[in-house]
């Protein structure tokens, strides 16, 4: 049986932070999916790696805070994107890497992590679908924050674009993998799994 993986410590960010258009409006990680909100299966998924887990909402605090053990919002209401939640959390984060996921993707995978993990370091890390970066699935240095800072006084709010001027390490996903599906319509939600 082979030695089990030694991850470096790290923290873990959770956006929960949207408006939820394409949900009619609804706080999608507290959609439920096979008996349990979306927002429990990335938990339960993510736990183990860290002890500091941080989950980026902007509404419904008090239905987040039992799967986080710290709770971070955007600097501003109006729902700015996930590249606010990343920078929220990129400030707030305790360990020197931040493991960055969507609420919205239960189907995530151990060895995935794992191999975003592996490669941490001083560089980002994100997952590849052939020529696009899925910017969401990623490794960020709290280091770049400052970087990240810079970028957004500037006006970026796309989190592909920052990553790319980045130059991150890869880790290659083909494309349609599964464990990517975001479940953000109401007809993902009830077809899948």
């Amino acid at each position: 049986m082979p030695a089990p993986t030694t991850l470096p410590r790290c923290s873990v960010l959770l956006l929960a932070g949207g408006r939820g258009q394409r949900m009619g409006g609804a706080d999608k990680g507290l959609l439920d999916w096979h008996g349990r909100p979306l927002i429990a299966w990335l938990h339960e998924l993510v736990r183990p790696l860290t002890d500091d887990l941080l989950i980026s909402c902007n509404r419904n605090a008090g239905r987040y805070a039992p799967f986080a053990d710290r709770l971070v919002s955007d600097d501003e209401a109006d729902f700015q994107g996930p590249l606010a939640g990343i920078r929220a959390g990129l400030r707030a984060a305790r360990q020197a890497n931040v493991l960055i996921l969507p609420c919205d993707a239960p189907q995530l995978d151990r060895p995935l992590l794992e191999a975003l993990l592996s490669l941490a370091g001083e560089r980002a890390v994100v997952v590849r679908q052939g020529e696009f970066l899925e910017p969401l699935f990623s490794v960020i240095p709290r280091a770049l924050h400052a970087d990240l800072e810079q970028a957004w006084q500037a006006g970026e709010r796309s989190p592909q674009r920052w990553l790319r001027s980045l130059d991150p390490l890869t880790v290659e996903c083909p494309l349609g993998d599964p464990r990517l599906a975001n479940f953000n319509t109401p007809d993902l939600l009830t077809t899948r799994g």
